[in-house]
């Protein structure tokens, strides 16, 4: 068993290309020193930064903990707050972040998986 503190895990300014729009930090909650099976990643995005479109090769649960966000497909806009789940099919491309008047923050948990930026 493994006890994981989240409140002991420094939060990262990302400089990961997907990013953009403004300031985002992340935090590994499950990484692959834990195991190889999931991902868990805490993820904070300032008002106006959201990812770019973007798929996976695999499945997405994305948890609203803080603020209102937005996930997105190039038909579709849902508002996220906190306590909603949502989940992105492999391939479906999509892109999240926060509100233009709201910072917001998600959990992401998943499978191993590849990301391709598609914008």
């Amino acid at each position: 068993m493994n006890v994981i503190d989240p409140e002991k895990i420094a939060k990262e300014v990302s400089t990961m290309p997907i990013f953009t729009g403004g300031v985002v930090q992340v935090q590994p909650f499950i990484t692959k020193e834990h195991t190889e099976s999931l991902g868990m990643l805490n993820v904070h995005f300032a008002a106006g930064a959201r990812t770019k479109f973007h798929t996976h090769t695999n499945d997405q649960i994305l948890l609203a903990t803080q603020g209102e966000g937005i996930v997105a497909t190039r038909e579709k806009e849902q508002v996220m707050t906190p306590g909603m789940l949502i989940h992105v099919p492999p391939g479906e491309v999509h892109w999240h972040g926060a509100t233009k008047h709201s910072d917001f923050t998600h959990i992401s948990i998943n499978p191993p998986m590849e990301t391709e930026i598609v914008e």
